[in-house]
């Protein structure tokens, strides 16, 4: 902005001052015309306005005849000297013309000397003036401006400070919030809305806040749930063996029946441990898959033949349907872990004599399997949680139910690990659908 203002002011100058020259030498132009000043230069009333002028802009006024000559020169340092140039040569054919040399601080003018019928060109009147005013002007401005620059400068970054200091106020008590809920102080949720970016954050950390917390509180049940079950057939066997101990001469057929309900009490805890190890396994962040192209129709049908046996001991029945045969890469260990999980929950919570049936279709990209039963359901409001390690939807009927309580969530983890999605949601016959849906292609990320 400086240098816009003191170039601007110097251009108006120059054209102001360049104006008021030639007004002067046009007045001086017509005199010489008159009093025929080219051919007799001794005038004194001439020479002294001439001298007069050039001295008033600090300048140099020269006064050429038709034949290139000086015959008058306020510095008296080249009359009678021949005088060609490109300025004196468009004057002499009727144009004025005007140049200003920055460097050296001089405006030139050369202006025409008509004849009293204005038809014939006489002579050229050259004049040279200084712009020293003009630059000591403009250095006073250049000081000025600085001065004003500095002020600005101080000005606007106090006003910056104290309005970055108001604008960034939210964030801090973001900040400290953020850092108290880090520290374990504070467990309340943001509600700093004093732009929309920071309701928006608010929003975002509050939905994170959440999600850490339903898995803090998830980690919390699931460590609990973990110590139940553990804890559990070690106190069976603890009461076993002390009982064993506290009698004396014990028959034989009662040692026998106590080491089977040991051992049917150290099965339960190794399939716990098992399924345990199995979710851990699963939950790593970069698991071992080992991805095969397989037969998904025949994966199924020996699955369901496996299960039979279970399912007949209820009279619940087992079926099979699909739309053509499908071949997918996936890893078959872990997803037929997924499917005996779901299909086995479908036997366990069903009615005796229901039925469960799992559904095989596919398009282009994906194939989708949907195991049915008729069981004893599923509430709506218990869908997104029937994933989470241990959780039973009817926890009194826990006891009466065998299971470890962490099948879902292993089929959940598989089904993740191939990159699908499984949903759950109830069917007609008051029974549950889940939905598994996986790619035909694995893409590794």
């Amino acid at each position: 902005m400086q240098k816009v203002l003191i170039r601007n002011y110097e251009s108006r100058a120059v054209e102001v001052r360049t104006a008021e020259v030639q007004n002067q030498c046009t007045i001086l132009c017509n005199q010489i015309a008159e009093a025929s000043f080219l051919k007799d230069p001794s005038g004194e009333v001439l020479q002294s306005e001439l001298s007069q002028l050039a001295n008033i802009y600090s300048g140099r006024i020269m006064v050429v005849n038709d034949e290139f000559t000086v015959v008058f020169d306020t510095y008296d340092l080249d009359r009678g000297r021949v005088i060609i140039s490109e300025s004196v040569s468009k004057a002499s054919a009727g144009n004025s013309a005007t140049f200003y040399d920055a460097e050296t601080k001089y405006i030139e003018i050369s202006s025409p000397i008509y004849d009293g019928n204005k038809n014939e060109v006489l002579g050229v009147m050259l004049t040279s003036v200084s712009t020293n005013a003009i630059a000591e002007t403009m250095s006073i401005l250049e000081g000025v401006t600085e001065v004003l620059i500095i002020i600005m400068t101080v000005v606007i970054a106090l006003i910056a400070f104290l309005i970055g200091s108001k604008v960034v106020r939210p964030f801090r008590r973001i900040t400290d919030s953020i850092e108290a809920v880090t520290e374990g102080f504070d467990d309340d949720y943001l509600h700093e809305n004093a732009y929309e970016e920071t309701e928006v954050l608010s929003v975002a950390f509050n939905k994170m806040l959440g999600r850490m917390k339903v898995l803090d509180d998830s980690r919390q049940e699931f460590v609990a749930n973990v110590s139940h079950e553990l804890k559990t057939p070690l106190t069976s066997m603890k009461v076993l063996a002390d009982s064993l101990l506290a009698q004396e001469e014990v028959p034989p057929e009662l040692y026998r029946e106590f080491m089977q309900d040991l051992s049917e009490e150290i099965d339960r805890e190794n399939i716990v441990i098992n399924d345990l190890l199995t979710l851990v396994k699963l939950d790593k962040t970069n698991p071992h898959l080992t991805i095969e192209n397989q037969n998904i129709n025949e994966m199924l049908e020996r699955i369901l033949k496996r299960l039979r046996p279970v399912a007949a001991e209820r009279n619940i029945e087992l079926v099979f349907e699909s739309y053509g045969p499908v071949m997918a890469e996936v890893d078959e260990i872990k997803l037929v872990l997924a499917f005996s999980n779901l299909i086995e929950n479908g036997i366990k919570y069903n009615h005796d004599n229901g039925w469960v049936k799992v559904t095989l279709d596919a398009d282009h990209k994906w194939f989708t399997v949907i195991i049915s039963d008729s069981g004893i359901g599923i509430p709506e409001e218990e869908g997104e949680r029937i994933f989470e390690r241990f959780y039973r939807v009817d926890k009194s009927r826990s006891g009466e139910i065998s299971g470890t309580g962490l099948g879902l969530s292993i089929a959940r983890s598989a089904v993740l690990l191939h990159r699908g999605a499984i949903k759950v949601q109830g069917n007609d016959d008051g029974g549950t659908d889940f939905n598994v849906r996986i790619p035909l292609t694995y893409i590794a990320i």
